[in-house]
């Protein structure tokens, strides 16, 4: 069986360690205070700046960011920093946008990264509904990535992105074999855009969604750090301590890691 290292960098920031990989996913390094604008008069300030500045991560082989134009998945600082950090897998239209080699993938679409003495690893894009019906010209497209390499035991590891619980969320399971999941939560909401509307997934979904999956592993990410997130960590957690898979569920705070068996 093999092994991950997930290290939680803050939001959706984690680093994945794997067969010699070493992989971010939505980086955001700028510091706290500023002010993102993301369209359709929706904003969100930054609270809480990255637990581990990028001089002091290390080499980065690939970077995985779900969607390019919301900076609380990709910011400046970060974007500047990508055509050091590898291959870039992203959307189609960011791929586009973002240029520098970069990959774009529909979901249900895959690529594959390769180099001598790393282990071969396949990139499948997964659905994402970046809010409700009909958010998509608000939102843009979105994905998550499901990682498969040779010698998982317990399944795939897959990153959700930003989404609510849909449809095609839940074929996940029926169509990939998923092991551990990088979940993002945070029940996003803005009070411009019918406040009661959620843009990506509370604890409720998400508990929803790990008995469907039935993972060996879940860490969940993105609930915390910016102004539009409602609902953190604590309450976030008290909801997805009452799931039967709640012993499955692994927090970490910024900056904390763990090795999970594959």
């Amino acid at each position: 069986m093999s092994e991950t290292r997930i290290t939680h960098i803050g939001g959706p920031t984690t680093l994945i360690e794997v067969g010699g990989w070493r992989i971010l996913t939505d980086p955001t390094f700028d510091p706290p205070g500023r002010r993102y604008f993301f369209g359709w008069g929706t904003t969100s300030r930054k609270l809480v700046g990255p637990s581990i500045q990028p001089g002091q991560l290390g080499p980065v082989d690939a970077v995985l960011v779900s969607h390019h134009h919301h900076g609380d998945n990709l910011d400046p600082s970060a974007r500047d920093l990508l055509p050091t950090w590898g291959t870039t897998v992203t959307t189609t239209k960011g791929a586009a946008k973002l240029g520098n080699g970069a990959i774009g993938l529909a979901p249900w679409e895959t690529t594959t990264l390769q180099a001598p003495g790393k282990e071969t690893i396949t990139v499948t894009a997964t659905p994402c509904r970046h809010g409700p019906v009909g958010s998509d010209p608000i939102t843009g497209p979105v994905i998550g990535f499901s990682l498969a390499w040779a010698g998982q035991e317990n399944g795939e590891l897959w990153v959700t992105g930003d989404t609510v619980l849909y449809p095609a969320l839940r074929e996940v399971p029926s169509r990939l074999r998923i092991g551990t999941v990088l979940l993002h939560l945070g029940s996003v909401r803005f009070r411009y855009l019918s406040g009661w509307l959620r843009y990506t997934m509370d604890a409720r979904e998400g508990a929803e969604l790990i008995e469907l999956v039935d993972p060996a592993h879940v860490v969940p990410v993105h609930y915390e750090g910016w102004s539009h997130f409602q609902q953190g960590r604590a309450p976030a957690e008290a909801v997805l301590a009452r799931s039967p898979l709640a012993d499955r569920i692994t927090w970490l705070d910024p900056g904390e890691d763990v090795t999970l068996p594959v």
